[in-house]
């Protein structure tokens, strides 16, 4: 464990009869860092939360907080607290009651409960709300007042599941702001449920992205995005172009019959594997001047930039992403640099990921 870890998995698995839900998880949780666990419904974050928070038993493993397991350990015992996606608030209490409703539970002084509350407020910016319904506020206000309700009790892990997913497009992308500010502000834990990809990438420190009850890749959102491990997260996070090709030789690949220079080592000579170049790394050329010659196919006008489909001579797909519009039906060129290559592996677990990559790197700073 880290010195500054606050929340550790140590080969966590969770079932449900013969179904396993969570399959050996290693996970170590910092202090004061926001971290999003990623994937589509049913790929066990919820459950990730729900064993934090002491919802759920795990079935084997073991889960630490602060360096105390924490099987033994209720919910009302463990220093976390969690916004749910319907912020479960009580309708018939106005806002200072659904505030104060567990400070009452402990059995607090009126004045601490009421100091406690107005504190609480105050963060999330709805002072002067105390005596609102609850009926009588928006969604994100009504957000906020669930996030004030955890916040009360002064935890040291905030849990969050999914509590944007309710809020339309331009609300949902205020609270990404409001709410990264308010981790950053606070400095406490935040772990955050989505299957938003593009919240993730926004919001997070650390994303841990999930697959069928597996950690697949974690990281910070630009190694995630720049390097995803597998076909799996390269189409999770964010669009991408996967084509087919073989890898010569370290820093050499090939794809559509032609050689490329790129930016990847540590493989076995002539490997088969897949390359991923993201949209907005094309560039369209006048044909025969860049370098991948490809037809264009269809378009669309997505407001910021233009969504281009092309295939190349062999068939394949490529997506790209320009400011500047295509002729449907010519020929052009597609450029690239070695960089925005990436080579995928089949099979490569993270930790091999990782070591081939700072085999490498390391390779690069001896040269320097």
């Amino acid at each position: 464990m880290t010195k500054q870890a606050i929340i550790t998995f140590e080969n966590v698995t969770k079932s449900y009869g013969d179904t396993q839900v969570l399959k050996n998880v290693n996970v170590e949780i910092e202090k004061g860092k926001f971290y999003t666990l990623l994937g589509p419904s049913g790929c066990g974050k919820t459950t990730i939360l729900r064993l934090i928070a002491g919802f759920t038993e795990l079935t084997s493993g073991t889960i630490t907080l602060n360096g105390q397991e924490v099987q033994e350990l209720p919910p009302n015992k463990r220093k976390v607290n969690t916004v749910f996606q319907d912020y479960a608030l009580f309708p018939h209490m106005n806002v200072f009651e659904n505030i104060a409703f567990g400070l009452r539970l402990k059995k607090l002084p009126k004045d601490v409960i009421q100091e406690k509350v107005s504190e609480a407020l105050k963060m999330v910016r709805l002072s002067g709300y105390e005596n609102r319904e609850i009926a009588q506020m928006s969604g994100g206000q009504q957000q906020r007042v669930a996030i004030a309700r955890a916040l009360v009790n002064e935890p040291e892990v905030l849990l969050l599941d999914e509590p944007l997913s309710a809020l339309d497009l331009k609300l949902r992308t205020e609270m990404q702001y409001e709410l990264r500010e308010l981790q950053q502000r606070l400095g406490i834990t935040f772990i955050f449920v989505t299957h938003d990809q593009e919240e993730a990438l926004a919001m997070s420190d650390e994303i841990f992205v999930l697959n069928q009850g597996e950690i697949v890749q974690s990281g910070t959102p630009v190694d995630i995005y720049d390097e995803p491990i597998n076909r799996y997260v390269a189409d999770f996070i964010g669009e991408s172009n996967i084509i087919p090709g073989i890898m010569k030789e370290d820093y050499l690949v090939e794809f559509v019959g032609k050689e490329f220079e790129c930016s990847d080592a540590g493989m076995r000579p002539n490997e088969k594997i897949e390359i991923v170049i993201r949209p907005e790394d094309l560039t369209i050329k006048p044909v025969n001047l860049g370098k991948l010659n490809v037809e264009v196919d269809t378009q669309l006008f997505r407001g910021v930039h233009y969504e281009i489909i092309c295939y190349d001579e062999v068939g394949n797909e490529w997506m790209i992403h320009s400011t500047k519009k295509a002729e449907i039906g010519s020929k052009v060129s597609l450029d690239f640099e070695a960089d925005d290559i990436h080579v995928m592996r089949f099979g490569e677990s993270e930790e091999e990921f990782d070591a081939r990559l700072e085999s490498y790197e390391d390779e690069v700073e001896v040269d320097e």
